[in-house]
């Protein structure tokens, strides 16, 4: 029998190991939130001068790494570009000028380069006085080259609306794929939301800028969030928040399989409904017919930054692995290292954090990449694989200028 004192021992005894394992777990998850390794990046001197901002980074099929961006005065905006070459950037070269661009932190320039050496790349152009009234401008360079092209009209509408979030991926046969949004179907006093939708279009460019196929992949698609592509074995991959008529801003995938596009079908059912564009598009990497999807949602006000892998070209997709720390803001990209795991950066509040996942769902590493703001000046940092080493590039809202490092994974 045991005594009432006896039994209050042994029940506080227990009591307290109790919340000691319960405390030892909490410090434990806590742990497994936080980066791994914090401040482990490397600086790079950037080429970039003052005032500039929207880098974005490529490794391209001829191996090696690009940085675009673009660098502002009172009137007119530079695109410019570099090489990375023994983690030292070539000095800055320019690729167009102007002063009637649209310049926007979310609608950047991007580039990309086949594996023959030939570079394209775009920039925006006001179309009319409505603020969201701009044309995509292609410009081009052969290897080899000195000068960039003059510029080409990507799209053939001569409507005044919103046409840019641009992507592009150089195909295995030295064409490059393009996709955009095209507001066509839309007027240029709003934003997306004028008499018709919002659309994804994409276009198969030779190495000379010249069209040589267009389609129309999604009628209906959210307004200003950033479309992502990728090459598979024997075709093509896109992938972009989609809208339906009751506002649900989901991701959707396209593939071109067969010679074809097939129809969108849902990355994944977050069944996030928000009534205006959350600016934060999704991100793809490939290699070979395996696919990395990263994207942010906020599906019942809960913000997630989300990662699904495909081994089948997208065809099905992985449920998806949730790797923020509990404060996403989103603004990611992906980096398949191989096919099992991939790298993933995004912003945690006013940091730049990232992890290497397993397709299992392990998180191998969280890393810890710089500090950034919040503030839609700051940008989407950009990340690019090359060896076993990741180049990362961001804006410095503060100082206005793009910074650059690498992390030795």
């Amino acid at each position: 029998r045991i005594s009432t004192r006896n039994f209050e021992a042994i029940t506080t005894e227990a009591m307290n190991r109790l919340i000691t394992s319960l405390l030892i777990l909490l410090i434990a998850f806590q742990s497994c939130m936080k980066p791994d390794k914090p401040n482990n990046l490397i600086m790079i001197n950037s080429p970039a001068g003052a005032n500039s901002e929207e880098p974005f980074l490529t490794t391209g099929a001829d191996g090696n790494v690009y940085m675009s961006w673009l660098e502002k005065d009172q009137n007119k905006a530079t695109l410019f570009y570099s090489q990375l070459t023994d983690e030292k950037w070539s000095d800055p070269v320019k690729i167009a000028q102007g002063s009637d661009w649209f310049v926007n932190w979310a609608d950047h320039p991007v580039m990309a380069v086949n594996k023959s050496g030939d570079m394209i790349a775009h920039y925006l152009q006001k179309s009319d006085s409505a603020t969201f009234a701009y044309d995509i401008k292609i410009v081009t360079k052969r290897s080899g080259e000195l000068q960039w092209s003059e510029p080409i009209k990507l799209h053939n509408d001569t409507v005044n609306a919103e046409h840019g979030f641009v992507s592009m991926q150089p195909m295995k046969n030295d064409n490059f794929l393009i996709s955009w949004l095209d507001g066509r179907n839309t007027t240029s006093s709003g934003h997306g939301h004028g008499k018709g939708s919002m659309t994804i279009r994409a276009a198969n460019l030779n190495p000379n800028g010249n069209k040589l196929e267009e389609w129309e992949l999604d009628n209906r698609v959210c307004d200003c969030c950033g479309t992502t592509s990728g090459t598979i074995e024997n075709g093509a991959v896109v992938v972009y928040r989609n809208r339906t008529e009751n506002e649900v801003r989901d991701m959707s995938i396209v593939r071109y399989v067969n010679n074809q596009w097939t129809k969108p079908t849902p990355v994944f059912n977050d069944n996030w409904k928000i009534a205006g564009c959350p600016v934060n598009g999704p991100s793809l990497s490939t290699i070979n017919n395996t696919l990395a999807i990263g994207w942010f949602t906020a599906a019942d006000e809960k913000p997630k930054v989300n990662l699904s892998f495909s081994n089948n070209s997208g065809a099905t997709l992985d449920q998806p692995i949730q790797v923020d720390m509990g404060n996403p803001l989103g603004r990611l990209k992906v980096e398949l290292l191989d096919t099992k795991t991939a790298f993933i950066s995004w912003m945690e509040g006013d940091q730049i954090v990232a992890a290497k996942v397993e397709q299992s769902g392990q998180i191998i590493q969280r890393y810890s990449l710089a500090s950034s703001s919040t503030d839609r000046g700051s940008g989407f940092p950009q990340i690019t694989a090359i060896n076993n080493d990741m180049i990362v590039a961001w804006t410095d809202a503060k100082l206005k200028k793009v910074k650059t490092g690498i992390l030795k994974l």
